[in-house]
């Protein structure tokens, strides 16, 4: 009896370890251009460590969820320096409802505090021209993006998850 159960605890074990392995190789697959975000999500996966979703930790920071196009998923976040890179699979343009556009570089880096997203490196926003996204700072129903001056804007219309559109150059 001790034989055929350790038989099928072990073809359980090797199925559970197959189907885990084949999660990651999986996950590893739809990771996309980014080789260092990439290896950092391993470890954290094989560590049983899973992010939660970039809308969630926006939410959480008193960001709205559409200030990083839809397919912006693959992101790192440092909790103690509060550095956030998020990765985007090309260079984008995501219009809003306000007429606004934000282009997005394939890497967006900053600092993530209490409803402010600053030293952004890789944003930029139409004002005339395409002018440099330094920070984006959440007033309750406003938000205030800072590229060269400040742009306010309605909060609400970067509340929705957007597609970006290819751009040629960022």
């Amino acid at each position: 009896m001790d034989q055929v159960l350790n038989k099928v605890g072990s073809f359980w074990l090797g199925r559970k370890a197959n189907k885990e392995m084949s999660s990651v190789g999986d996950d590893i697959n739809s990771l996309g251009t980014s080789i260092e975000g990439g290896a950092k999500w391993l470890v954290n996966k094989i560590k049983g460590k899973m992010q939660k979703p970039l809308q969630e930790l926006l939410k959480e920071y008193d960001l709205p969820i559409g200030i990083f196009p839809k397919d912006a998923t693959n992101y790192e976040f440092n909790e103690e320096t509060k550095k956030l890179t998020v990765f985007i699979p090309e260079i984008c343009e995501v219009g809003y409802k306000d007429h606004s556009v934000v282009r997005f570089n394939t890497t967006v880096t900053g600092y993530l505090e209490k409803g402010k997203f600053a030293d952004i490196d890789g944003m930029k926003t139409k004002v005339m021209i395409w002018v440099k996204v330094t920070s984006i700072t959440s007033d309750g129903p406003k938000l205030h993006f800072m590229a060269g001056l400040k742009k306010t804007r309605n909060r609400e219309v970067y509340e929705v998850l957007r597609d970006g559109v290819c751009s040629d150059k960022f």
